[in-house]
């Protein structure tokens, strides 16, 4: 097995057993997770591998998160404790941590019910809700990310485009990505007067609220997880940058009947108006337009993994741009 975890030092540690079996789970682009039977039960245990988020004392801080919003009646799978107590294991210098084994399956939005998208916005809400109790006062600070500068934008196409022809030998994924930088830079260059200004309503998010992050049991969501990018930002772009992932279909085109059926709930339970959901589609939006993070890993890193989104998401905003008020509605009808 790559990367096999000190199983020996990590069981002692938690006192739970002794390992059966252990294979690698294959969701998940930046830490590493296994699916880990020992002789007293089966446990989800990840390797918080990712530089940006693998501090121990920020992990211990999600942890408790978690744990006060299991509390609430939050779907959650909170972590469990060593035998020290602590939620954190440092073993040769890596973080882990070991979660009960939740049963349960991913599901996209093409794989849910109407009811069940109204269900997901108001999960999320919920989430959002309740992030704001459990989390603490005095860490509230008000500061919102810079939206991004077109003129940034059209120096990285230009390098971008300098990557994808030096690229050999030369692929389809050469071809689109070629195709899908020059129409970006169109775009922008028709809408540059578009980037929006400051003023999102900032709290708690769970950073990275998609597909592979909820188990479903059956019909209902079963587990909320990886909280790795827990922190502060604005919660209405969670929620527009959510429904933009579970949403989209192959083509590059939204669910609009069923981002209307999420937005609806989420506005409900979150408290948000339908204001700040508009401004949160444009920032989103913008957001795309701007964004190559996928072309970015491909060229830059030699890292593939997100190859397979990168179709549809390159579509998306394509497509957005040209039907802005339609999906703009969808939000805040």
């Amino acid at each position: 097995m790559p990367h096999a975890p000190p199983l020996g030092a990590l069981l002692r540690q938690y006192g739970a057993g002794s390992a059966v079996a252990c294979e690698p789970v294959d969701q998940g682009l930046l830490n590493r997770g296994y699916r880990l039977c020992t002789t007293r039960g089966r446990y989800f245990l990840k390797h918080h591998f990712d530089p940006e988020t693998a501090d121990p004392a920020a992990i211990a801080r999600q942890h408790r998160a978690t744990q006060r919003l299991a509390d609430l009646g939050v779907p959650v799978a909170p972590p469990l404790p060593a035998r020290d107590g602590r939620t954190v294991a440092v073993v040769g210098g890596h973080a882990y941590a070991l979660h009960p084994w939740i049963d349960g399956r991913h599901r996209h939005g093409g794989q849910l019910t109407t009811g069940q998208c109204d269900r997901l916005g108001a999960l999320l809400g919920v989430v959002h809700a309740s992030l704001e109790r459990v989390m603490p006062a005095h860490a509230r600070a008000r500061t919102e990310p810079v939206a991004a500068d077109a003129a940034d934008t059209f120096a990285l196409i230009d390098d971008l485009l300098g990557r994808v022809r030096r690229h050999r030998p030369a692929d389809s994924f050469d071809e689109l990505a070629r195709h899908r930088l020059l129409e970006r830079r169109t775009l922008l260059e028709r809408h540059a007067d578009s980037r929006p200004p400051c003023g999102s309503s900032v709290g708690w998010v769970h950073g990275d609220f998609h597909p592979f992050n909820l188990l479903y049991k059956g019909d209902a969501p079963a587990a909320i997880v990886d909280w790795d990018r827990l922190g502060l930002g604005p919660r209405a772009e969670e929620a527009v940058r959510a429904a933009a992932i579970f949403f989209v279909r192959p083509t590059g085109t939204l669910d609009l009947p069923k981002v209307r059926a999420y937005a609806r709930a989420y506005r409900r339970t979150a408290g948000a108006t339908p204001s700040e959901l508009a401004a949160a589609v444009h920032r989103v939006w913008w957001e795309r337009l701007n964004d190559f993070w996928m072309l970015r890993w491909h060229y830059e890193r030699g890292d593939t993994r997100a190859d397979p989104q990168f179709p549809a998401a390159s579509a998306l905003a394509v497509w957005w741009t040209r039907e802005y008020d339609t999906v703009c509605g969808a939000f805040v009808e």
